[in-house]
C-alpha cells in the first residue's frame, strides 16, 4: 500500500477551525480520477485540491473534488493550496502561474496573502420571468418580500469569473439569516441556470469594515452550504459592478464576509480593476497527515464471490 500526505486547510482566515476547510494532496502524481474522487469523500471537505506538476507554461497545476464531483475551480481550495505551500517553504513570495481546467490563472503570493487572478467576468440577468422571487424565496426558504424589497435596484444575475453562480441580493441580514434552504428546490434552479450554486447576500453586514455578508449553497455540485467561497466573491464582486450598486464608485477594495451562520467565520478580499477580478486572503494548516491507498485495481479485474 502507498501513502500520500493530506492536509486540511482552513482558507479565508488566519485562525484554525474558521473559515472555509479545504483538503489538500500536495503531491497527486500517478492518482486516477476514481482515486481522487475516494480521497476527496474520505476528507469530507467541500473541495479538495490535488496538486500536480503543470509542464511547460505554468507552475503548478490543481484539479479539485467535492465529496461526490470534479469542479473546474474552487477559490477558497486555491487560496488554501497556496498557503500551505507558503507555510512549508516549497515556493516564496512572488508570482506564478496556475493551471486548472477553466485556463491559466495568476497567483500572487504576498507574504503568506493569496491573491488568486480568475477568469474575465460575465454578467448576465435573469429575466423575472423566469425566475421570480416567489420560486426563489420558496427555494431559499427566505420571504420573497426580502427578495423583492431589493430587486428593482438589484436583479438576479448569473455571474461568472470562471465557475457560474446565481446571485441573489436580500435586504436584511435577519431574513437571509433565516434561510433554510430547500436543497431539491436550490438544485433544480441550479441545474436550469447552469451554475454551481445560489449566493445570496446582503450589505447588511456584521462588520462595519465589510462591505456585504454572504451565504452560498451548492447542493449540484454536493455542498449544501459553502463556508466562505471564493469562486463566488470574484462573480459577486464584478456582478456589482455590472449593475452598478455603488452609483459608479467601485472601491478598490471590497471585503466579502461569509460563514458566520455556520460558526466558520471568514472574509474574502476582492479587488477588480477592468476584467482583472482578484480574490485574496490567508489560510491555516489545521491537519496534517498521512492517507493509506489500497492498491488500485484494474477495471476490468473479475471479482470473485
Amino acid at each position: 500500500m502507498e501513502t500520500r500526505r493530506a492536509l486540511l486547510v482552513d482558507a479565508f482566515t488566519d485562525e484554525p477551525l474558521a473559515g472555509n476547510v479545504a483538503g489538500v494532496v500536495p503531491d497527486a502524481a500517478g492518482l486516477s480520477d476514481d482515486r481522487m474522487q475516494k480521497i476527496a469523500a474520505e476528507l469530507g471537505a467541500s473541495e479538495t485540491a490535488f496538486l500536480f506538476d503543470a509542464g511547460d507554461g505554468a507552475d503548478e497545476r490543481l484539479r479539485y473534488f467535492t465529496p461526490s464531483t470534479e469542479v473546474d475551480l474552487c477559490g477558497h481550495a486555491t487560496i488554501a493550496s497556496y498557503a500551505a505551500l507558503y507555510a512549508a517553504g516549497e515556493i516564496d513570495s512572488g508570482e506564478r502561474t496556475l493551471r486548472t481546467n477553466v485556463g491559466d490563472l495568476s497567483i500572487r503570493v504576498d507574504d503568506g496573502t493569496v491573491w488568486m487572478r480568475q477568469n474575465p467576468p460575465t454578467v448576465e440577468r435573469v429575466d423575472e420571468a423566469d425566475l421570480d422571487a416567489d420560486r426563489l424565496g420558496d427555494a431559499l426558504g427566505i420571504d420573497p418580500a426580502a427578495l423583492r424589497d431589493v430587486g428593482a435596484d438589484l436583479p438576479v444575475a448569473v455571474a461568472s469569473t470562471g465557475l457560474p453562480w446565481l446571485v441573489v441580493p436580500v435586504n436584511f441580514l435577519e431574513r437571509l439569516g433565516e434561510a433554510a434552504p430547500d436543497m431539491a428546490a436550490v438544485e433544480a434552479i441550479s441545474n436550469a441556470h447552469d451554475v454551481a450554486g445560489i449566493y445570496a447576500f446582503t450589505f447588511d453586514a456584521l462588520d462595519a469594515d465589510s462591505t456585504l455578508h454572504g451565504r452560498a449553497f451548492a447542493p449540484a455540485v454536493g455542498v449544501a452550504e459553502d463556508p466562505v467561497t471564493g469562486t463566488a466573491s470574484g462573480a459577486v464582486g464584478a456582478y456589482l459592478r455590472a449593475v452598478d450598486a455603488f452609483d459608479g464608485e467601485l472601491p478598490e477594495e471590497l471585503r466579502f464576509e461569509q460563514g458566520h451562520f455556520l460558526d466558520r467565520p471568514g472574509h474574502v478580499e476582492v479587488r477588480i480593476d477592468g476584467d482583472a477580478v482578484r480574490v485574496g486572503g490567508r489560510a491555516v494548516v489545521s491537519t496534517e497527515g498521512e492517507m493509506t491507498l489500497p492498491a488500485e485495481r484494474d477495471d476490468d479485474d473479475i471479482i470473485e464471490v
